[in-house]
């Protein structure tokens, strides 16, 4: 067995022992780009041995996808195979698991018109709201990973011969998921259990605000009353442990969505739908998006920002030291999996119910009275830096650090 066979294959079981939890009888559905093969035949042979019921595999193509964007007529992006979004409903609501594997070109849309774009992904994500709904109070599991390709590999290491710089993104994703160690299951346990550490402290303090302080960014940040802060591997509606992220060295909680005020400056690319947007700002008032600006892919992110109501206000508020694996290697992914995963991070759009004690079990208008937002999208973007402090506030208006220098102050 070759080097890179081994590794495929640990990612594999990691994916399906760690990343989705498998359980006897279960039901794995694959959402995974043709590129990805080898794997997802790994993932297929290691979900039937952990005993599930059936793997089903739903391939995609970049290529087929920027053929539709140049050559369909306008009223293709306008709607859904609702066979497609009722068939995932009906998965989740039976206790399917889902694997989703990312494989992005980040300039594969780059040329097209961002109206079409936008177009596609609002009729997609109304149609996915209930499978969505699904994911994200945690009754489906879910997890993310990816798969190295020509195109996003170029993008990262565009000094490297092409076959030079795949193997070095693979590299990366094993070190970043941690395949490349011996037991990389017994590593993900330990690292889940370094994360509840933050996340038990954070929940002890219930701060009522955050002050974020870095060049371009004053921010103050309002946190409702009982919110959870979350991190590493989730427990499922059904009791069952999961990994979302693979990687994640993150903890998050979500804002009140009316009380966010200041500006904040991105620090990495975001990679949306295709197009890069960079070098933005957004200021807030009283939650809401007032101004933005941006040097590249300004009209992505109005659109972005014009979804609806909620996709002016934030979501998550995301925590990760400067100091941590994925930011040392000192590398653009532009792909937010990873991204997001090596700095401080905002999310506009949809916040997770879980963030809020006794919000999965919410209706719409308890969770709305209670400050989370609400919205058709969900886009995290990077803040962080080394320059970024952040300060808690307590109920009390002590003020405590819980950032110093894009670091834990704790």
């Amino acid at each position: 067995m070759s080097s890179m066979d081994h590794n495929l294959k640990k990612y594999a079981k990691l994916a399906v022992r760690v990343g989705v939890n498998v359980q006897p009888g279960q039901t794995l559905f694959v959402n995974a780009p043709i590129e990805a093969k080898d794997l997802i035949r790994k993932i297929a042979e290691e979900a039937y041995a952990a005993g599930a019921k059936n793997v089903i595999v739903d391939w995609n193509d970049d290529i087929i996808t920027l053929i539709k964007y140049k050559g369909a007529p306008e009223e293709a992006f306008s709607e859904y195979p609702m066979w497609r979004a009722k068939g995932l409903e009906e998965l989740s609501d039976n206790g399917a698991a889902f694997i989703s594997v990312l494989s992005p070109n980040p300039d594969l849309l780059k040329d097209i018109d961002p109206k079409r774009v936008a177009t596609a992904q609002r009729t997609a994500s109304s149609a996915l709201s209930k499978y969505r709904a699904n994911s994200m109070s945690y009754k489906a599991r879910w997890s993310l990973i990816a798969v190295a390709n020509e195109a996003w590999a170029a993008k990262v290491f565009p000094e490297l011969p092409i076959e030079e710089a795949v193997s070095r993104l693979w590299d990366f994703i094993f070190e970043a998921t941690r395949v490349q160690l011996d037991d990389p299951i017994a590593a993900w346990h330990e690292h889940n259990a370094r994360l509840r550490e933050k996340v038990d402290y954070l929940n002890g303090k219930q701060y009522r605000q955050l002050i974020y302080k870095a060049p371009g960014t004053n921010l103050t940040i309002d946190l409702p009353h009982n919110h959870a802060w979350l991190g590493g591997s989730k427990d499922a509606q059904d009791g069952v442990m999961f990994n979302p992220n693979m990687p994640t060295e993150e903890v998050f909680t979500l804002p009140h969505k009316d009380g966010v005020n200041g500006v904040v400056r991105s620090t990495k690319p975001l990679n949306y739908g295709g197009t890069v947007i960079d070098n933005f700002s957004l200021t807030f008032e009283n939650g809401r998006v007032v101004d933005m600006q941006a040097e590249t892919g300004r009209e992505t992110l109005q659109h972005l920002l014009d979804t609806d109501e909620g996709s002016r206000r934030l979501g998550e508020v995301a925590l990760v030291p400067f100091h941590s694996p994925i930011s040392n290697a000192n590398l653009i992914f532009y792909n937010t999996l990873f991204d997001e995963n090596a700095s401080n991070h905002l999310a506009l759009g949809q916040a997770y119910p879980t963030n809020l004690q006794g919000g999965a079990g919410m209706t719409k208008e308890q969770l709305a009275e209670a400050g989370v937002n609400t919205s058709l999208v969900h886009v995290d973007f990077m803040v962080g830096s080394p320059e970024m402090d952040i300060d808690g506030v307590l109920e009390d208006g002590r003020r405590e650090p819980i950032f110093r220098e894009g670091n834990w102050a704790f």
